[in-house]
């Protein structure tokens, strides 16, 4: 899997807005000991933290994944995709696509049992559509509970709030698309 210097690319941002470790820890509500300690790369952020970050810093969460070098990329070969998140959590985001610089982002979330997919609902700017490639798995959209199983798809409009629910006994994968990326 190829590196992609997380740690810096938050820091550089940061510089680049002339905001001290201190600000973004208030803007953020992180300390600034942990953001320092993910400006070193110590410390691999949440998907959670990252998007509290990117939104202290009113930078979408995709840049910090965005490559430097202006290379064309099509094709990512079996076990070179990208995580997005930490490594080691229990929910894992797997990018399909060689990077976020499209106009469409596709992945493949994987969540275990008893799992959401965060701790409160999310939105997003653009369209998702999402098919259920493993499992059975409950999504909230915008107050309204649906139960997918294996083979079933469902398009998320634009600033929906929606969450993933694994309430089996089994790992649940769904690969989903949103325009514009949103990571």
């Amino acid at each position: 899997m190829e590196d992609i210097n997380l740690g810096k690319k938050v820091q550089d941002f940061r510089n680049k807005s002339g905001m001290s470790l201190r600000e973004l820890a208030k803007r953020s509500g992180l300390t600034a000991s942990m953001l320092s300690q993910i400006e070193r790369d110590l410390v691999n952020p949440s998907i959670g933290t990252l998007k509290a970050i990117a939104q202290a810093l009113d930078v979408p969460m995709f840049k910090f994944f965005k490559d430097d070098e202006p290379q064309v990329q099509m094709i990512v070969r079996r076990g070179e995709n990208k995580t997005i998140g930490h490594p080691d959590a229990d929910l894992a985001y797997t990018l399909l696509t060689p990077d976020v610089r499209g106009s469409i982002e596709f992945c493949m979330m994987s969540i275990p049992p008893g799992l959401t997919s965060g701790r409160n609902p999310q939105e997003h700017v653009g369209e998702e559509v999402a098919y259920v490639v493993r499992g059975s798995v409950e999504i909230n959209v915008a107050g309204v509970s649906y139960q997918l199983e294996e083979g079933d798809s469902i398009r998320i409009p634009p600033q929906t709030a929606h969450q993933w629910m694994n309430q089996g006994g089994t790992v649940v994968q769904v690969i989903f698309a949103i325009t514009p990326p949103s990571f």
